[in-house]
């Protein structure tokens, strides 16, 4: 087989390979920029619109944990985790136990994101970060990684899949625009891992916007699918790699969950853009572009929308404070709304005054006096109650 070089790729960024076992493998661009630019300048506003928002040290930490924890939990549900939300906060913040298989697969994607933003720091610094180029240490790093400690009757961390006669890889289903078949054999593996470098690295996709060329490497490492577990969890993260090197914080990790919300759309597109590929269509990734383009739309609005509810809580936290110090509220006061706070901004009345904290607040005191404290809150429009006797925490 003749080894293409890098000048050898066309302008048009389509190469086509040869393997020896799998048949040929085309790389391109294959998205109709007139169609996307739209959504494409709609998402930079965004970005631009989030990033010009000025972040607090403490409202960055609280962010990066919420974004981290939904993320982990999306990506790690997609491939089939069971722990809930809760769980997988619990293990990331170090308060659950690595005891099982299903704690240690969370705690190795937190261990691939650290690994990630390393990485990303690094290139951002050097000041290469829109133009950085991929490497094969990433893919393995990150899957050695992933799939650390986790049981597999073949996969092997950070090696490549080498199918033996019999032994059948199948990507997707029916209900989802079918199955694919990826290669096969490892010689057809590491051939087109290769050639995926040097398409991904060449002059026609380094000069693409991040936002086109991060999708792009998602789309065609899942096509190759080269470990026999964790292609889906790499795949992201090498996404997420592209974006984050290109000065996009928050919103990489945040995809994952996205992806896991609009998981149908998510499978589907991928066979979408393989069957258009397969019928000649000239612009046959655009559908994938498209739903990655919409995913960074709604991830950033999202984003943005949480930063403010974060100053929103702060807001009302410094005016607690406040209130307390100047004594227009007492401390019993004072600990109804920090217990409530961290639960929600809505709570039933009923369910409050049988707690035990709140019960432990009166019980020396008369039911006068547990009502005299509520009217005091919603004077000083800390909370309202509604007619069905629902407290609602004031927040700006």
């Amino acid at each position: 087989m003749d080894i293409l070089m890098d000048t050898e790729i066309p302008k048009n960024g389509i190469f086509r390979i040869e393997t020896h076992r799998s048949g040929p493998f085309t790389f391109q661009i294959g998205v109709d920029l007139e169609k996307i630019d739209p959504l494409l300048n709609r998402v930079k506003d965004a970005h631009s619109r989030f990033s010009s928002v000025p972040i607090l040290p403490d409202v960055a930490t609280q962010l990066e944990k919420e974004v981290v924890v939904s993320s982990v939990f999306g990506t790690n549900t997609i491939e089939g985790g069971t722990l809930t939300e809760e769980e997988t906060a619990g293990v990331i913040n170090g308060i659950s136990e690595v005891k099982e298989e299903k704690e240690r697969r969370v705690i190795n994607i937190k261990y691939a994101y650290e690994k990630a933003e390393s990485f990303a720091d690094e290139c951002v610094k050097s000041g290469k970060g829109i133009t950085i180029l991929m490497q094969e240490t990433m893919m393995t790093d990150l899957h050695a990684i992933i799939t650390d400690g986790l049981k597999h009757p073949h996969n092997e961390p950070g090696k490549y899949r080498d199918n033996q006669k019999g032994q059948l890889t199948k990507v997707g289903d029916a209900e989802h625009g079918g199955v694919y078949t990826p290669p096969k054999c490892r010689d057809d593996i590491e051939i087109l891992i290769k050639h995926f470098l040097q398409w991904v690295n060449s002059e026609p996709v380094c000069k693409l916007p991040p936002l086109l060329r991060a999708p792009l490497v998602h789309f065609y490492f899942e096509r190759i699918h080269p470990f026999w577990d964790g292609n889906g969890r790499v795949g992201r993260v090498l996404e997420a790699i592209v974006l984050k090197c290109a000065g996009f914080k928050y919103a990489p990790f945040a995809l994952s969950r996205y992806y896991l919300e609009h998981i149908d759309e998510y499978f589907t597109v991928f066979n979408l853009a393989r069957k258009n590929e397969e019928q000649k269509d000239p612009y046959p990734n655009t559908v994938f572009i498209e739903f990655f383009l919409e995913g960074m739309l709604s991830v950033l609005n999202s984003l943005h929308d949480k930063v403010n509810g974060i100053l929103a809580f702060m807001l009302y936290e410094n005016i607690l404070n406040t209130f307390l110090q100047q004594k227009k509220i007492n401390i019993r006061q004072f600990t109804i709304i920090n217990n409530l706070l961290p639960r929600g901004i809505e709570h039933d009345l009923s369910y409050i005054q049988t707690q035990p904290w709140y019960s432990g607040l009166y019980s020396k005191l008369t039911p006068k006096t547990k009502s005299r404290d509520l009217k005091n809150l919603e004077k000083n429009k800390l909370i309202t109650i509604t007619k069905n006797k629902k407290v609602r925490l004031m927040v700006p």
